[in-house]
């Protein structure tokens, strides 16, 4: 924490689920952590220009602008290229998911429902390492393209679910 206390800058938790979002700014307050919230990428982008943070924690799956497309513009920006971002979440967690994360940017990711312990050391070594040089990001048509079938693949997921679900009620 020695980190945040020199530059006096915060962590951005991005999190559309109020319950979730009241939890991780709760946590890392209580922690000793400054702490900004916001409810979707769109909102933290609009945050991250007014005060750089520290570290962004953030969820995939989100209304406006997801996490996805969020990681992807902060690695486009030179200001912005080399804050780590923390992925959390529940839905995007294949291997290809993950993957796909961190071709684009992603520091960490982290599967839902999160183990507090695990994600307050990974929050405590980020802060405390030097940034690395940041990586070239990727072209708007790989981006594009991966993040197309990403989607495709939940969406047709959900379509068996829905199915499923059906079925089960007949």
């Amino acid at each position: 924490m020695d980190i945040m206390k020199k530059n006096k800058s915060h962590l951005l938790v991005v999190e559309d689920v109020p319950d979730i979002r009241n939890l991780l700014d709760t946590t890392l307050k209580f922690k000793g952590y400054r702490v900004v919230t916001a409810a979707n990428g769109q909102e933290a982008l609009e945050l991250v220009k007014k005060e750089k943070p520290a570290l962004i924690i953030t969820d995939i799956l989100m209304p406006r602008m997801d996490g996805f497309s969020l990681a992807h513009r902060l690695r486009l920006d030179p200001d912005t290229r080399k804050i780590p971002v923390i992925f959390i979440s529940a839905t995007y967690v294949a291997p290809e998911d993950k993957a796909f994360a961190l071709t684009i940017g992603a520091t960490r990711f982290i599967e839902k429902p999160i183990v507090i312990e695990e994600f307050l050391s990974i929050i405590e070594e980020l802060l405390n390492k030097p940034i690395p040089d940041a990586a070239k990001p990727i072209s708007e048509k790989d981006f594009y393209t991966e993040y197309h079938t990403r989607l495709e693949i939940k969406l047709a997921e959900k379509d068996i679910q829905i199915v499923r679900a059906e079925n089960l009620l007949e």
